[in-house]
């Protein structure tokens, strides 16, 4: 007969519970990030998607003009694109004078710029924040300019992200602007999503104020290789879109000036070879 006692004094080593290797660590489920690895681990909460979409879009090719098709794109890129060139158009509620915006897009070398001769951006340190205000504004999060709720609002962003999303998702990020009440003009660059900041460049200015924003789109986290012909189509149309709601600015894209003289003129290159429910020309 066995020992009912037997196994409760033999000297067994207890078995452990095994673990089950697809259980994630505590750690591993609650993490802490900054904000900077917030917006890149979750793009789509700042910029929309960074996938690539297919849908039909107004246009602007070069040797058709404005045209309605299909096109692929990202809207991400679109959207941090827009934001340097609404600023640039947004100068103009600031600044009534200005009188042109230059966009450049360098499919080549990756390159875009968007340049605006309106008041340039005050060369001044900022007295609580101990850096200079353009780095402030294009290089700090939640920084911005439309924090004042007492002030009339008449331009786009309000949120202090704006621009420095450009910047964040680029890998070469330059601001240069010129400040003749200043007497200075600043540049800085940044490099590889915003982590790593050069140095300020201070020179003397006795010119007329301008403000220039040079970047290379992380392409790579678009699933891009280059700027293809449907995105540089996409931010030709919104460079006309600028020159045809933007009153008395001379808008050119690529060296070249666009030809609209109004709204009317921009209006018309919608409607070139539509016809009315008459069958009239329009």
């Amino acid at each position: 007969m066995a020992d009912p006692f037997k196994q409760l004094f033999e000297n067994k080593p207890v078995e452990k519970t095994k673990k089950d290797p697809k259980r994630l660590s505590v750690e591993r489920i609650y993490q802490k990030k900054t904000q900077l690895e917030h917006i890149l681990l979750r793009p789509d909460s700042y910029i929309g998607s960074v996938e690539p979409v297919t849908q039909q879009m107004w246009v602007y090719d070069e040797h058709v003009g404005m045209n309605c098709r299909d096109i692929t794109f990202v809207p991400g890129l679109y959207k941090i694109f827009d934001e340097i060139l609404v600023n640039a158009a947004d100068n103009k509620q600031r600044d009534s004078s200005m009188s042109c915006i230059k966009v450049n897009i360098d499919v080549e070398n990756n390159t875009i710029s968007v340049w605006n001769n309106g008041k340039g951006i005050p060369v001044v340190e900022h007295k609580v924040e101990k850096v200079y205000v353009p780095a402030l504004i294009f290089g700090q999060l939640l920084t911005s300019s439309n924090y004042d709720d007492d002030q009339k609002k008449v331009t786009g962003g309000r949120n202090g992200y704006g621009a420095k999303l450009c910047n964040i998702f680029s890998t070469k990020f330059t601001v240069e602007t010129a400040c003749k009440e200043s007497g200075k003009v600043f540049k800085q660059t940044w490099y590889d999503n915003m982590g790593r900041a050069g140095d300020v460049n201070l020179k003397p200015f006795k010119g007329e104020d301008y403000t220039c924003i040079t970047f290379k789109p992380d392409l790579p986290k678009f699933k891009m290789t280059i700027l293809d012909k449907d995105t540089v189509a996409l931010m030709s149309r919104r460079a006309y879109d600028i020159a045809g709601s933007t009153k008395g600015v001379r808008v050119f894209l690529n060296g070249n000036r666009l030809p609209l003289e109004d709204f009317r003129s921009y209006v018309d290159m919608y409607l070139k070879d539509k016809v009315d429910e008459l069958g009239t020309a329009t």
